[in-house]
C-alpha cells in the first residue's frame, strides 16, 4: 500500500484560547508561516479532547489523544508524575503529586516555598528519616515539585489530599473517601507522612539558611492527585507502532513511560517559555530514523495562559512556529499539530473550548482552510471530533485499521 509510514503528534500544551485582544486569540495573533503552510497542504478541524464543555486536564487529555479512554484507566495524576520523575511504579502502587511548601501554624503561606529550585537535600532528609507503616518512595522533581509512592497491602487512592490548593488555608487532614479499611489506613499513613515531614524539615540547616536570607522555608510537602497505578496496554501492542515521547514535564514523560514509549530526554527542556524547543525538534528528527510514532509536547503556551499574559503566549507560539519549521518531515510522515486543551488568558485556567488541529501527510484529503488557528480550524474539512477519535484516524491513514463488517 502506498501510505504514510510514521506519525509525529505535536501537542502545543494549552495552546488554544479565546478571542481577547482585538478579537484575536494568541494563536491568531502569532506569526505562523510554517503552521499555515502545513494547513494549506493538510486538513483542519476542531476537537473536544474529552467532551464538549469539559475542561481537560493535561493528563486525561494526553491519554485521550493516545487512544486510552480516561474514564476507564484514569484514577489520578500522581502515577504519571511519579513515573515521569523516574520512579519505577508498579500496578497497585498509590502515587501522589507533591509540592514543597511553606506553612506557619499549619496554615499554608506559599504552596511553592518561594518557587524553591533545589530540593535535593530536603528530599534526602525525607528519604532518610521518615518511617511509615508501608514501603514508600519519595523523589524530588523540577523546582518545588516532588512525587510520593506508597507500596504494599491494603492501600487505596480514595482519600482526601492534604493540599488545600489555596494560601491562607489550613493543610487539609487526609480522610477516607470510602468507608473501607484500605482507604482509612492510607489516609492515616498520609497524615503521618505529613507530620513527620514537617518535623524533619522545619529545623534543617538549609531552611534556617533560607530564612536568614529572607527566603521562605520549604518546611512541608503538600500532596494531591492521588491515584492507583493503572494497567495500560502498551502503545506498541495497541497500535503496532514503536513510539517515543519527547517532553519536559514529568506528567507527559510519565504517560509516555506507562504506555511503553521510549523517553528521549532533551538537555535544557524546562517546560517554560525559555525551554530548549530546538533541542526537542532535533531529537524528533533523530527519533524518526528508528521510531514509527513520536509524541512531542511543547509546554510554554500553557504557562503563559495561566499567567494571563496574551503577548507572551503569542510570542511563544511565533517562536514555536519558527522552530517547528526545522522538522524533517515529508509526505511519508503524518504530521499532527494540536493542543491538549485551551488555557484562555482571560481565565488563567483550562476551559472546555474545543482545540484546533491539523493533519498533513500522504493520503490526507485537503480542504480550503489555509491558516492554523481556532477560527480557520472550525471551518476545516475534519469538522468536529473527540480526542479518542484521533488515533483511529491516524492509524487508518497508515493503513493499520481493520475493516468493520464483511
Amino acid at each position: 500500500m502506498d501510505v504514510a509510514k510514521k506519525i509525529v503528534l505535536v501537542v502545543l500544551d494549552g495552546g488554544a484560547d479565546r478571542p481577547t485582544v482585538g478579537g484575536k486569540t494568541p494563536l491568531m495573533a502569532a506569526s505562523r508561516p510554517f503552521l499555515d503552510h502545513l494547513a494549506t497542504e493538510g486538513i483542519l478541524g476542531i476537537m473536544d479532547v474529552i467532551a464538549p464543555g469539559t475542561p481537560p486536564g493535561s493528563d486525561t487529555a494526553h491519554l485521550s489523544l493516545l487512544g486510552y479512554a480516561p474514564e476507564e484507566v484514569y484514577t489520578g495524576r500522581g502515577p504519571f508524575e511519579a513515573a515521569g520523575v523516574g520512579i519505577n511504579v508498579r500496578p497497585g502502587d498509590i502515587a501522589f503529586r507533591g509540592n514543597f511548601a511553606t506553612v506557619k501554624d499549619d496554615i499554608v503561606v506559599d504552596r511553592r516555598a518561594g518557587r524553591i529550585s533545589d530540593t535535593h537535600q530536603l528530599a534526602e532528609a525525607i528519604r532518610t528519616h521518615v518511617h511509615l507503616d508501608c514501603e514508600f518512595i519519595f523523589k524530588e522533581s523540577v523546582g518545588h515539585r516532588a512525587a510520593l509512592v506508597l507500596r504494599g497491602e491494603r492501600l487505596s487512592h480514595m482519600i482526601r489530599p492534604t493540599d488545600p490548593l489555596h494560601v491562607g488555608e489550613l493543610i487539609t487532614r487526609s480522610t477516607p473517601l470510602k468507608d473501607d479499611d484500605s482507604s482509612t489506613r492510607t489516609a492515616s499513613i498520609v497524615n503521618e507522612f505529613t507530620r513527620q515531614v514537617h518535623s524533619i524539615l522545619k529545623d534543617l540547616p538549609i531552611n534556617r539558611e533560607r530564612e536568614r536570607h529572607g527566603q521562605l522555608p520549604a518546611n512541608t510537602v503538600l500532596l494531591r492527585g492521588a491515584g492507583a497505578v493503572p494497567h495500560l496496554m502498551p502503545f506498541e501492542q495497541r497500535t503496532g507502532l514503536k513510539a517515543a515521547v519527547i517532553a519536559a514535564t514529568a506528567l507527559v514523560i510519565g504517560i509516555g513511560k506507562l504506555t511503553g514509549m521510549q523517553y528521549i530526554p532533551t538537555q535544557g527542556a524546562t517546560g517554560h517559555v525559555n525551554s530548549n524547543i530546538e533541542g526537542k525538534v532535533d531529537n524528533v528528527n533523530k527519533a524518526l530514523k528508528d521510531h514509527d510514532f513520536i509524541l512531542l509536547n511543547i509546554k510554554g503556551a500553557d504557562e503563559a495562559g495561566h499567567d494571563g499574559n496574551f503577548d507572551v503566549k503569542s510570542r511563544f507560539l511565533s517562536h514555536v512556529d519558527r522552530v517547528l519549521s526545522k522538522l524533517d518531515i515529508d509526505d511519508s510522515v503524518i504530521t499532527v499539530i494540536t493542543a491538549d486543551h485551551s488555557t484562555p488568558v482571560s481565565l488563567k485556567e483550562h476551559s472546555g473550548d474545543p482545540v484546533p488541529f491539523l493533519i498533513r501527510g500522504k493520503g490526507v484529503r485537503t480542504d480550503q482552510a489555509n491558516e492554523y488557528n481556532e477560527f480557520y480550524a472550525a471551518q476545516g474539512g475534519m469538522h468536529r471530533i473527540r480526542g479518542l477519535d484521533m488515533m483511529p484516524v491516524l492509524l487508518d491513514l497508515l493503513g493499520l485499521r481493520k475493516k468493520f463488517g464483511a
